[in-house]
């Protein structure tokens, strides 16, 4: 069975991570586990990471999910490329609304359930590789119809519907 990569579990309960960790060993290369988010930014820059599972919560009695807001919003911003999926023991609807509008790729709640958790995560990596930007699929199109038209740039930019120049232009950017 091919393994995903690297996951980094970030929850204050030791007892989660072991869970956790034991869980999705079958599943992922690396499981790396921490209790403190603030080492969050560190371990990935150590080490690629290929998702990350959030808990939403570490302050003992503080449940408004707002630390877990904060730390996705930090790691969207230095690893754009990383999915983060949210855990939390509080289901709430608008919560989870605000995690995925703030860039979360998916909200598990716990008390979890093995499988789904598991089908969850592998579908984020899944659809992480599957998705390829636009400027990527252009880049991809215009070297296919140059080497179809054998490197003769008029008859690309005739078959691509554009000018000459417009095409050198976009091969600038190649």
């Amino acid at each position: 069975m091919n393994k995903y990569g690297t996951i980094l579990i970030v929850d204050d309960n030791t007892s989660i991570l072991t869970a956790m960790h034991y869980l999705l060993d079958d599943t992922f290369e690396r499981v790396l586990t921490t209790t403190q988010p603030e080492e969050i930014l560190k371990l990935m820059a150590q080490q690629p990471v290929d998702l990350v599972l959030l808990d939403m919560n570490f302050t003992l009695g503080v449940n408004n999910g707002n630390e877990g807001l904060f730390w996705l919003r930090t790691i969207c911003k230095q690893h754009p490329q990383t999915p983060v999926v949210l855990l939390t023991a509080y289901a709430d609807v608008n919560l989870a609304v605000k995690g995925l509008k703030n860039g979360a790729a998916d909200f598990i709640t716990k008390p979890w359930d093995n499988d789904e958790l598991v089908r969850k995560l592998k579908d984020v990596l899944d659809m992480q590789n599957e998705i390829i930007s636009l400027d990527e699929m252009e880049k991809e199109h215009i070297r296919r119809t140059i080497d179809h038209c054998h490197g003769n740039l008029t008859q690309a930019a005739e078959l691509l519907g554009i000018t000459r120049q417009t095409l050198y232009n976009k091969m600038k950017r190649l």
